[in-house]
C-alpha cells in the first residue's frame, strides 16, 4: 500500500521560516532510516503558498488565484510517500518523524489509489495506458 504523508504548514512554514540546521539533520535521519527500510518512494519539501497559484475550474472556465493562500492549517509544507503493509504501519513510521516545526504540527496521512481501487471503470485499455504513462515517468526521471 502506498500513502502520501503530509507535513502540514505553520503560520512560521508560510512566513519561509526555515528549519534549524538541528531540524535538518535530525530529518536527514528519518530519511535515511526510512530508505535503508525500504519505505520512502519520495518526499521534498515545499516552498510557502505565497510562490505558488492555484487553479479553479468551473465547467470549461479556468482561473488562476495568485499565493498565498489564507488557510494555513489546510496548506501542505512538505510531504512523503510511503510504501508499508498498512495504515496502522505507516502511522507507526510517521509517529518516529521529528517534529518538523518548532512549534505544534500536524501530519497528514492519506491511501494513494491503486489501479484496482477503481473497479470496472477502469477499463483494460486504461490500465495499459496508465502502465505506458509511469513506464516513460520511470524512463525520463
Amino acid at each position: 500500500m502506498r500513502f502520501m504523508v503530509m507535513v502540514k504548514a505553520t503560520a512560521d512554514s508560510e512566513a519561509g521560516v526555515m528549519p534549524t540546521e538541528e531540524l535538518l539533520a535530525a530529518m536527514g535521519r528519518y530519511n535515511e532510516e526510512l530508505v535503508e527500510a525500504g519505505v520512502m518512494l519520495a518526499g521534498e519539501g515545499l516552498q510557502p503558498s505565497s510562490k505558488g497559484a492555484r487553479v479553479r475550474f468551473s465547467g470549461s472556465q479556468r482561473t488562476v488565484i495568485d499565493g498565498p493562500f489564507m488557510e494555513t492549517k489546510e496548506l501542505v509544507a512538505g510531504f512523503w510517500i510511503f510504501q508499508v503493509a498498512s495504515l496502522e504501519e505507516c502511522i507507526e513510521w510517521v509517529k518516529r518523524c521529528p517534529n518538523p516545526m518548532p512549534g505544534d504540527s500536524d501530519i497528514e496521512i492519506r491511501q494513494i489509489f491503486e489501479a484496482e481501487d477503481f473497479g470496472a471503470e477502469f477499463t483494460p485499455e486504461l490500465r495499459e495506458q496508465e502502465e505506458r504513462i509511469r513506464a516513460r515517468i520511470s524512463i525520463e526521471n
